[in-house]
């Protein structure tokens, strides 16, 4: 799809670099899917929106409000609260299952973090590493313009090269608010923390098994029948 990207949050970015970035890839919408805790370690420093209290400015019952040139929208799921336990995650199938669980619960969520590219916005969509939630929406998504299960596979598995560095990264941060976080947290033997092809596999069977199709999973959703179609036209 040409309508959006997906990656994980920001590490690094002073207000030079969030500029250059979003110009760059000519972002008009940033759909950022982390918890409140998330976000308050790595915020975004979007024009317009200066770091801290402006990312709260945008109220939870209006969050698609405009800011200056680039849309920050906050659409949280917090994988600690939503559909299972992170620690239950033992193997791919584990994890499968696990973003099966955030879309029965919150198929709105998932909706929601479309619609500014069912509605034209060049959208940059992510959560912290760029591959759970981030993974969920865009595999949605790809479904929904009409990509085969292989598309969303190799999208999915994309990450896993960039998973060590961006592990480091994350660590760091998490270190430097809270020093005793212990070390195995970010481990990359941790289950959680992989991106296995058995893991997107599981939830492409779960899903048509149990939604049917994408567009169809995305109108019952919230999306209306114009913004599923502008999805498929987006490839």
């Amino acid at each position: 799809m040409d309508g959006y990207s997906g990656g994980s949050q920001p590490f690094g970015l002073d207000a030079a670099a969030t500029s250059d970035f979003l110009a760059k890839h000519g972002i008009q919408a940033i759909m950022d899917l982390r918890s409140d805790l998330e976000r308050a370690l790595v915020p975004w420093l979007v024009p317009g929106n200066p770091e801290g209290p402006s990312l709260e400015a945008v109220p939870e019952s209006n969050p698609q409000e405009p800011s200056a040139a680039v849309e920050l929208i906050h659409n949280p799921l917090d994988p600690n609260a939503v559909a299972g336990s992170l620690q239950a995650v033992e193997k791919p199938e584990d994890l499968g299952e696990l973003y099966l669980g955030w879309i029965r619960i919150r198929p709105e969520w998932v909706a929601h973090a479309l619609r500014p590219v069912a509605q034209g916005k060049r959208t940059f969509i992510h959560c912290s590493l760029g591959k759970d939630r981030t993974g969920v929406v865009s595999a949605v998504a790809l479904l929904a313009a009409g990509e085969p299960d292989e598309a969303v596979v190799n999208d999915y598995t994309a990450t896993t090269q960039n998973l060590p560095n961006l592990l480091e990264t994350m660590a760091e941060t998490w270190r430097l608010v809270v020093p005793s976080t212990p070390a195995q947290y970010f481990s990359p033997e941790l289950m959680i923390l992989q991106s296995p092809e058995a893991a997107i596999r599981h939830f492409l069977v779960g899903f048509a098994r149990e939604f049917g199709d994408a567009r169809s999973f995305l109108r019952e959703a919230g999306l209306t029948t114009a913004e599923v179609n502008s999805l498929r036209g987006g490839t």
